[in-house]
């Protein structure tokens, strides 16, 4: 759409048919819920004259819209048919029956799915954003919140990248002055004045769709022509309760009700199109009955359509993965492990246009803290960026991208800092594929350095807590001990449709070790034999491989151990781990992640648990782990924290007791 086109002028009849299709599914699903069909509802009712703002948009261009924004939805091509299934939770649903209603979906008209927490879409708005961009394209993304909404940190992050790449985006906060039962007047920052003139902020009266229009043309132009976001704040009113757990008319004055139902957009837009002759009364009057009557059908025919099925719960949680292939990296010479993922970086972008890199101090001359990304921006600086001490953003756009179709390896300077960044992994990282019954994927993959024995980094150098990640559904966990592992399994995770978190042991980042033969392809859930035994499993990853490798050469006199490396967390190779210990007899695990709720009680207590395994054990399977308690600065809190070589050892004596 060129400027010219944003300026005409829009066709307001057809708009207050929508809003009112928009008003009659939200009393339709209000009087069902009272009738006990259906567990919830949310409601839009006073936000219809945003619906305009989709008059502006093109078909390439993105919705992320919050669970207000019914009438947008319905105007960017969604059915009230299609509402009404996911009303009912339906299997054929855009989620599957997986959402609540108010959640939003359409992978086909690029309506983003909408995620409960609030805010949580406009760092993935902004990576579609980017990514747009830099395939310079046309298209534009608008993504809405609400007023309470926008006191989330994530708002102020996105507003911060939108405004540093100049992104085609639209923030529009939909300010209706409450969240739930709170008035916001004393919360919201654009009424505290927080934001200054280097954004280009809009408020508009939004009760009217010509008021929205001729705000968000501009806006749409400007964001269009490469000149950069707009935040709208737009007034409106929420002429309902909350949600159907709510009753406004607990908290909010009855006059103050009454003076909102009389400037209902609806009825002030219907009142001038009958005054101005564009329809008659009773013209209007036949227009409602008829939609009355298609969402009574819809909603009723909704109602018959077929459940979810039970045993589809496991269903679009993950796609298949990919068949793996070698890495690009050469057999029969030493590599350091950071040298070897840095070599499949540089072949990535070398190979395919849509791998992007983005992390704190990636790019050139640093190459990263660890040296992962040297050379990445010096012969790729369209693809290979710095970006702002901001994990959120980090994950966000990631996840952005990866949806709007490229393939972000994006960096975590360190995995301790990854709070910032956990709202996006738990929320929408893991999640996008399942709840939107796999219309949204996520081929994305966020590497970052993770670990101990490294003496003085303390609390927030030195954590390893894959057990973290393990938790999430949705998402692969790799930890590689070796250069050709790392390698081969970031090449597989770079080819994957999910995402990946992989996380790289920093001791062993610069260790010198020897990589023999013909690099092999290495699998998700493929562990690795990294000496045969008779006597006693010793399974480790990462780091605490050195720890085992070693305690077995110390007890080689007593024993034959065989050191399982893991490599991968989700999913883990069980078969390899049952069948050494079919053999073995004996069991024993090692990491340094902490002891409670760890990766090493789910190995154990799932081989314990299953018959076919629990009657291959002559002895009691150990656990070899870091305390519940966090790493000190000194070098003697650090080495009393993490297992040593002694402790395994002594573990392994256990096992062999009689």
């Amino acid at each position: 759409m060129n400027s010219q086109a944003a300026q005409m002028t829009y066709n307001r009849l057809e708009l207050l048919k929508l809003m009112y299709l928009s008003r009659e599914g939200d009393r339709r699903e209000g009087v069902l819920h009272r009738q006990s069909k259906g567990w919830f509802q949310v409601a839009g009712m006073g936000h219809e004259p945003m619906a305009v703002i989709a008059q502006l948009m093109d078909e390439g261009d993105y919705l992320f819209p919050y669970y207000r924004d019914r009438a947008m939805v319905l105007a960017r091509g969604v059915t009230n048919a299609e509402l009404a299934s996911v009303y009912f939770a339906k299997r054929g649903s855009s989620s599957g029956g997986r959402q609540m209603p108010g959640h939003y979906s359409d992978r086909q008209r690029n309506v983003w799915s909408v995620p409960t927490p609030t805010g949580s879409n406009a760092l993935p708005g902004c990576g579609v954003a980017w990514a747009m961009q830099l395939q310079k394209k046309n298209n534009i993304v608008v993504a809405t919140l609400g007023d309470a909404a926008s006191r989330q940190g994530e708002f102020y992050e996105a507003i911060a990248f939108a405004v540093e790449r100049q992104l085609p985006i639209l923030l529009i906060v939909e300010d209706n002055n409450y969240g739930i039962s709170t008035n916001t007047e004393k919360f919201n920052p654009f009424k505290l004045g927080v934001f200054g003139d280097d954004v280009n902020l809009v408020h508009v009266d939004a009760r009217h769709p010509d008021r929205v229009y001729e705000a968000a043309a501009p806006a749409v132009d400007l964001a269009r022509s490469g000149n950069g976001p707009t935040v709208m704040v737009c007034q409106l009113d929420r002429l309902c309760s909350h949600t159907s757990s709510d009753d406004q008319r607990v908290y909010r004055p009855q006059d103050e009700i009454d003076a909102m139902s009389e400037r209902d957009p609806i009825l002030v837009l219907a009142n001038e199109l009958i005054e101005s002759g564009v329809i008659s009364a009773d013209d209007w009057e036949r227009t409602q009955q008829e939609i009355n009557e298609q969402v009574d059908a819809e909603y009723l025919a909704a109602e018959s359509e077929q459940d979810p099925l039970a045993d589809e719960l496991m269903d679009h949680l993950m796609a298949d993965p990919p068949v793996p292939v070698a890495p690009p990296i050469e057999g029969g010479r030493k590599w350091r492990m950071v040298d070897a993922v840095n070599a499949v970086f540089r072949h990535g972008l070398q190979t395919n246009e849509d791998y992007v890199f983005f992390g704190e101090d990636i790019e050139d001359p640093k190459g990263g803290v660890f040296g992962l990304t040297s050379g990445l921006s010096e012969n790729h600086p369209d693809r290979a960026f710095n970006a702002p001490l901001a994990e959120a953003t980090i994950a966000g756009v990631g996840i952005g991208m990866a949806c709007y179709g490229m393939r972000p390896v994006f960096e975590f300077q360190f995995v301790d800092f990854v709070g910032p960044a956990w709202n996006q992994i738990s929320q929408n990282l893991g999640t996008l594929r399942w709840r939107t019954f796999g219309d949204w994927t996520v081929p994305a993959v966020f590497y970052t350095p993770y670990g101990a024995y490294l003496p003085g980094g303390s609390l927030w150098h030195s954590q390893a807590n894959e057990a973290m990640f393990a938790h999430q559904p949705g998402m692969r966990v790799v930890v590689p001990s070796t250069p050709e592992d790392a390698a081969g399994l970031m090449w597989t995770a770079m080819h994957a449709d999910d995402p990946t978190i992989f996380l790289v042991p920093k001791h062993l980042f610069r260790q010198q070790m020897q990589v023999d033969g013909q690099v092999p392809a290495v699998g998700f859930g493929q562990a690795r034999i990294r000496r045969p035994g008779d006597d006693v499993t010793l399974v480790a990853w990462g780091n605490c491989i050195e720890q085992a490798l070693a305690a077995a050469d110390a007890i080689a006199d007593e024993a034959s151990v065989e050191v399982i490396d893991l490599r991968s967390i989700v999913p883990w190779d069980k078969d390899t781990i049952s069948n050494s210990v079919e053999k073995t007899g004996r069991l024993v695990v090692v990491h340094e992640d902490g002891r409670s709720c760890s990766v090493g009680h789910m190995i154990i207590s799932e081989l314990m648990g299953d018959p076919d395994s629990f009657c291959n054990f002559v002895s009691p399977p150990q656990l070899v782990a870091k305390p519940d308690v966090h790493i000190g600065y000194n070098p003697i809190y650090e080495y009393a924290a993490l297992p040593s070589t002694d402790q395994v050892v002594e573990a392994i004596q256990v096992t062999l007791e009689d």
